[in-house]
Formats: C-alpha cells, structure tokens, sequence
C-alpha cells in the first residue's frame, strides 16, 4: 500500500460583496477566527455552526495560523466596514426618533 500525499486546496471562497466564505456555507473567515479566538476547538466551530465540515475547519485553522498578518488585516478592513455602514445608518435612521415614533405610535393606538 502507498499512502498518496497531495495538496488539498484551502476551503475559502470570496463571494460577490468580497466577504471569505468556508467552504460551501455562508459561514464567514471571521466567525471562524473570531470563535477561535474565544477559545472554542475545531470541534466546538463545527458544532456551532453545523454546515461546516470538520476537515474545512482544521483547514481553515491552519490557513489563518499561516497567514496570520494578512487574516488579521482583512478582519480589520472588514470591521472597518461594518462600523463605516453603521455610522451611515445611523445617520439616515436616527434610533432616538426611531424610538420616539414607535413609543408614539403605541400610545396613539392604545387611546
């Protein structure tokens, strides 16, 4: 018996809107780093997000503790952008006013 060793391709995609997806799922680099980085095991990743694949995960892992400088960049840039949309948010939908109306809104049908 001869044990074949090959390269297995890395199970990360970049979708459309330039977010990294683990493999086939809509499971995000980041939530798997940042579950990581909470102290969960591959184990653990799999079992809170079951559309993961094990194997996907451990490579995953390995790919960011590889590329570590260049993972942690993109995380960065990537919440660089959500705090950049919720700030815009904001600004367009004001949460007090929303509150006020919505407070509002319940007192006027309750009369």
């Amino acid at each position: 018996m001869t044990l074949i060793i090959t390269n297995e391709p890395v199970p990360l995609k970049i979708d459309t809107d330039d977010v990294v997806r683990v493999g086939k799922t809509r499971v995000t680099l980041d939530t798997v780093v940042n579950t990581l980085q909470n102290g969960a095991t591959a184990e653990e990743i799999v079992y809170r997000y079951p559309s993961l694949k094990l194997a996907d995960v451990y490579s995953t892992i390995s790919f960011y503790l590889n590329h570590q400088q260049e993972v942690e960049t993109y995380l960065q840039q990537r919440q660089n952008q959500a705090q950049a949309i919720r700030k815009m948010n904001e600004a367009r939908f004001d949460p007090q006013g929303l509150r006020d109306r919505l407070i509002a809104r319940q007192v006027e049908q309750a009369s």
